[in-house]
């Protein structure tokens, strides 16, 4: 039960952080969305084998991250729960690819080498897009969605798939609240009732969501989720946008790390 509520909070603190006041949350959703985008297209353009040239692109989450004010435990906490579904996709490569290469003068394994780039990139494009919900929050995402000529019925889903989650373990949160109030000497939930619960939780969230369908209708809803006008981009989300789109395209052509390495030991003259 206290599972439940607090995954009902970790939700709703999304949209919380998404209503504070900052410079990335004064941004148009548009600009942050795009933003995003180049920097994910980027990112998993590099070569299987690159880990050191990844380093510059963690700095654009920690700007957006230290420019919202969004504190770091409940980014790395939903990460978490994606990093094991990101290592076991990299985890069979060191078992395929047993040749070796070099990496700053030292001998390497092949496969670990795409394993760490696989969680380095992995790990940096959930955390950016977690970071985009914070700043931004799903009614600006799915805004942006429809500026960029995204089908409506794709953008809808995205929403009401969305806010379902929280109905969903609304209704699980009392199902099984009734269930303890009326077997107080059991601890915990029963086998032999795991079945009929999930039935009831089901039923009891399909019969709130044509209620919720209902009063959407009453309201004039017709097929499109309408969250009100947004202002026009301004000078200042196109500077956002091109100033990081340049960084990353530099990032992309330079090995930054492995040049600024060069110059210190005084390769580069």
């Amino acid at each position: 039960m206290p599972n439940i509520v607090n995954a009902i909070y970790n939700i709703r603190g999304f949209d919380e952080l998404a209503r504070q006041d900052s410079f990335i949350h004064r941004l148009h959703p548009l600009a942050k969305l795009l933003a995003t985008l180049v920097y994910t297209v980027v990112l998993v353009s590099f070569d299987k084998y690159a880990t050191i040239a990844l380093l510059p692109f963690l700095f654009f989450p920690v700007f957006m991250a230290a420019a919202g004010r969004i504190p770091a435990v409940p980014i790395l906490k939903r990460l978490l729960y994606i990093e094991p579904m990101i290592i076991c996709v990299g985890l069979l490569n060191p078992l395929f690819d047993r040749g070796t290469t070099s990496i700053l003068g030292q001998t390497m394994s092949s496969g670990w080498l795409i394993f760490i780039s696989i969680v380095i990139k992995g790990s940096l494009a959930v955390a950016t897009a977690l970071l985009l919900m914070a700043t931004t929050g799903m009614d600006g995402i799915a805004l942006s969605l429809r500026k960029l000529k995204v089908p409506k019925i794709f953008v809808l889903q995205l929403m009401l798939t969305y806010r379902y989650i929280s109905v969903l373990l609304e209704e699980a949160a009392r199902t099984i609240q009734s269930y303890a109030l009326r077997a107080f000497s059991s601890k915990g939930l029963k086998r032999e009732v795991w079945g009929p619960l999930l039935g009831q939780i089901l039923l009891r969230t399909m019969d709130r969501a044509q209620r919720v369908y209902d009063a959407m209708c009453l309201r004039g809803f017709a097929g499109e989720y309408h969250i009100g006008k947004a202002p026009r981009p301004s000078w200042g989300d196109f500077l956002y946008v091109m100033g990081w789109g340049t960084l990353f395209a530099a990032s992309r052509a330079v090995n930054l790390p492995l040049w600024l390495g060069n110059l210190l030991t005084g390769a580069v003259k």
